[in-house]
């Protein structure tokens, strides 16, 4: 199939959901999505845009009229106004209900013809300083909807707007967006794929601090506590790319109504990438489970130190305690006792055997 040909443009005249729509989604068709909450509105025929802003039923009408579809993105919309759009557009109630909710896993789900597909995106939390308590990655959501006529994202949490990569789209790769709705799908995996590998890159540079710190003479007494707290955000991290590697398998390679042929080969880029994405966090956690064990035998070798020192001491310290002992008791016939040199000659044995002592364990590293 050329890429010049819009084969979604077929399936175009008619709304195929319009006969699923149902009562209670009806009965909200007049609560409008806020103004703030609407990041951006056009409708785009052929990687043109004919037309921008305004109410999404004119641009749902002239889409499906003109032979066009409508680029819609939402920011944190309520219920009540997502339900509004559902109903315009007729998506599906069970997906209405995931997209307001922001604890779901990426999932792709086909509701009768309409594509629904769960992302989790991920940014770096800039930070002074690595502590056991600091947020070093931080997730949200982005819903898609396509349709026959209509690309709908709904974005939860601040991952950053979606407007740099619309004007990308209709100014420098307008033959993409002639493929239709599949081409927004796309380019918003591949932006939010492409900044997991950013965010692996700025963990690298904090796993290398920790290595740092771990095998450093001045080592830092709450390594271990900032090791973990590394770890278990990098698997948030995981949890956000394991899943979507099915999603985006399928977008691959599985014939779908809702992509054209030529996008199943820009899918199967971002899934490339998205495996070298998996590969990296698998490195990052084995390296920081291997700084882990050694920042803990770290601390048992110092410990053991510690020990050795504390017995060399307490084993220098039992001569004198020892003589003392002896010479301490009441008794009145014991040697030397009357003797005029007896009392320096018990104090240079103290001092002899303490000396002897202290350089055997000096000699052998325990002081």
């Amino acid at each position: 199939m050329s890429t010049n040909e819009q084969p979604w443009r077929s399936r175009v005249p008619l709304n195929p959901l319009a006969v699923v729509r149902r009562k209670p989604l009806a009965v909200v068709t007049s609560s409008e999505p806020r103004h703030d909450a609407v990041m951006g509105l056009a409708v785009y025929r052929d990687g043109a845009v004919i037309h921008r802003g305004g109410s999404y039923r004119e641009a749902a009408e002239l889409a499906r009229n003109e032979g066009g579809f409508v680029w819609m993105g939402l920011h944190e919309p309520t219920q009540a106004e997502l339900e509004s759009v559902a109903a315009e557009f007729g998506l599906h109630p069970l997906a209405v209900e995931d997209a307001v909710s922001t604890h779901n896993r990426p999932k792709l789900e086909d509701y009768a013809g309409t594509l629904f597909m769960v992302l989790k995106t991920a940014r770096y939390v800039e930070h002074d300083e690595l502590t056991a308590t600091s947020e070093v990655i931080g997730t949200s959501e982005v819903m898609v909807f396509i349709g026959p006529y209509f690309a709908i994202t709904v974005r939860h949490g601040n991952f950053g707007e979606f407007g740099g990569l619309r004007n990308r789209l209709e100014n420098q790769d307008r033959d993409l967006l002639k493929l239709g709705p599949a081409a927004v799908m796309y380019a918003i995996c591949d932006v939010i794929v492409d900044r997991y590998l950013d965010v692996c890159t700025e963990v690298e540079t904090d796993l290398d601090e920790l290595e740092a710190s771990v095998f450093s003479p001045q080592r830092k007494q709450q390594d271990v506590g900032r090791i973990y707290q590394l770890k278990r955000e990098l698997l948030e991290l995981k949890r956000a790319v394991g899943p979507l590697s099915m999603p985006l398998h399928n977008l691959a390679t599985r014939p779908m109504p809702q992509i054209p042929d030529p996008i199943h080969d820009y899918f199967r880029d971002v899934n490339d990438h998205l495996g070298r994405v998996r590969d990296t966090i698998s490195g990052l956690d084995e390296l920081l489970s291997s700084i882990l064990q050694a920042s803990i035998a770290r601390i048992s070798l110092s410990e053991n130190e510690d020990m050795r020192k504390i017995t060399s001491w307490a084993a220098i310290g039992a001569v004198p305690t020892a003589v003392a002992g002896i010479y301490g008791m009441n008794f009145k016939h014991m040697p030397e006792l009357g003797w005029r040199f007896g009392y320096p000659l018990i104090i240079a044995i103290i001092v002899a055997i303490c000396v002897l002592l202290y350089r055997g364990f000096k000699r052998n590293h325990w002081l």
